[in-house]
């Protein structure tokens, strides 16, 4: 079994890119059966319930920085048609997609879920929000049926890892947030945030850290739009604030100074021409946005605007690198923890290969017992003495047993032959002296 992890993150492409790869919540799992069915070869008939290959594993991670494919397969040409599938699936042209596609076999995948999980590959160095999101990948994948015994194994032994980076190594320390780095620009473009209107759109947790940091300040007012009225209501009482239809946005964007926009929406939701309605009324008066979502919430064109200041979530990645350099002295320790790990799970791996020759030994054992001892039931069966049909049925046992390591060592030559006779007396070594 091969692991296999695919991916486009904030390394390789812009977000004008990894929006168009990325995957809302609710699509995660359908696509996890086409994605299996494509490695199987199988394709189900139109009305059918997808069948799974059981001997695929697949989970997909789809946050605002990266979308990732976590594979385990015995498809050799599971790289390629993972990559055409993911191009097929969001209508990109494999040449446009490929080159900012990392694909990481075996344990550099491991190392990377191990990383990734442990804050060390995030764009605000050691931030949590990310361990939560690949949990809810590996939750969804579960209960798509796509999970099986080695991306288990390797989901669990991330998560212990990450546990274990945070609890060892001040990683998390000197943190500097998406939601403290809008906070940082927005006091830029307005000396005093106590002095202005603060619209949230969206209740999700990155909103909600948001929120945090902005009602720190004492903004003059401060209002949830969300599609959800009772969510969107319950996240704007916990801050003071209050929530309004989301349907209302054009018609009163331009009652706010700062506008926070963080949703699941597969399109913008704030266009070009809203936006233009919004400063006419407020008579040139600037608003500050910031888009954390990807897909974008507000249309790209509505940077070129004079009175606008939009910021998307790499914008601000550049922000929350300035408090990296506080955190580089913990990520060679945590380094060496991963590393660790990642040569823990090798072993594993090795040692689950070799299951199936242990399973067919032991069948082919099974067999030959089953053979002599319906033999020795027959001979029992005619009257024959048992006390020679016992000799005849040990002798006969052995010489089965046997038979395969002798043919070997006499057929052997050279090299083969030595390492033969180096390891068969440690293969057939007695263990019956150490049971008495």
């Amino acid at each position: 079994m091969q692991l296999l992890t695919i991916g486009i993150n904030h390394h390789t492409a812009p977000v004008a890119l990894r929006e168009r790869v990325a995957f809302p919540l609710e699509q995660i799992k359908p696509a996890l059966q086409t994605l299996k069915q494509a490695w199987s070869g199988k394709i189900a008939r139109l009305g059918d319930a997808p069948e799974l290959n059981n001997l695929a594993e697949a989970a997909i991670l789809s946050t605002c920085n990266r979308t990732e494919l976590y594979c385990a397969t015995d498809d050799r040409s599971a790289r390629e048609q993972a990559i055409l599938w993911l191009s097929k699936y969001h209508n990109l042209p494999v040449e446009e997609l490929a080159p900012h596609l990392y694909a990481l076999p075996q344990s550099e995948a491991v190392r990377h879920a191990f990383r990734v999980a442990s804050g060390l590959d995030s764009m605000v160095l050691g931030e949590t929000q990310i361990l939560g999101q690949l949990k809810e990948a590996v939750r969804t994948a579960s209960e798509a049926g796509a999970l099986g015994t080695y991306l288990n194994q390797l989901f669990q032994r991330t998560f212990a890892v990450a546990k274990e980076v945070r609890g060892q190594t001040e990683i998390g320390a000197h943190s500097v947030s998406m939601a403290a780095a809008a906070v940082r620009l927005a006091q830029r473009i307005f000396e005093n945030i106590s002095e202005q209107r603060v619209l949230f759109i969206g209740a999700g947790e990155m909103i909600e850290l948001c929120a945090t940091h902005f009602a720190a300040q004492r903004p003059r007012e401060l209002v949830v739009a969300n599609r959800s009225a009772e969510r969107g209501t319950r996240l704007a009482d916990r801050f003071g604030g209050h929530a309004m239809p989301l349907a209302d946005l054009p018609s009163r964007l331009h009652e706010f100074d700062i506008v926070v926009s963080c949703t699941a929406s597969t399109l913008p939701i704030i266009g070009l021409g809203a936006v233009e309605s919004a400063i006419r009324a407020r008579r040139r008066r600037p608003i500050f946005m910031v888009d954390l979502a990807v897909p974008r919430d507000i249309e790209p064109e509505v940077g070129k605007l004079e009175d606008v200041f939009l910021y998307t979530v790499d914008d601000l990645g550049t922000i929350v690198q300035e408090g990296s350099a506080l955190r580089q002295a913990a990520v060679a320790q945590a380094e060496a923890i991963i590393e660790t790990r990642v040569q823990n799970f090798m072993q594993w791996l090795d040692a689950r290969s070799v299951v199936p020759v242990i399973r067919g030994l032991h069948a082919n054992a099974d067999l030959l017992r089953r053979m002599e001892l319906e033999r020795a039931q027959k001979m029992l069966a005619r009257g024959d003495d048992p006390a020679s049909v016992l000799d005849a049925l040990s002798q006969a046992l052995t010489n089965k047993f046997l038979h395969g390591p002798t043919h070997a060592l006499n057929h052997a030559q050279g090299s083969d032959r030595e390492a033969l006779v180096n390891l068969l007396p440690e293969l057939f070594k007695s263990s019956g002296s150490n049971d008495r």
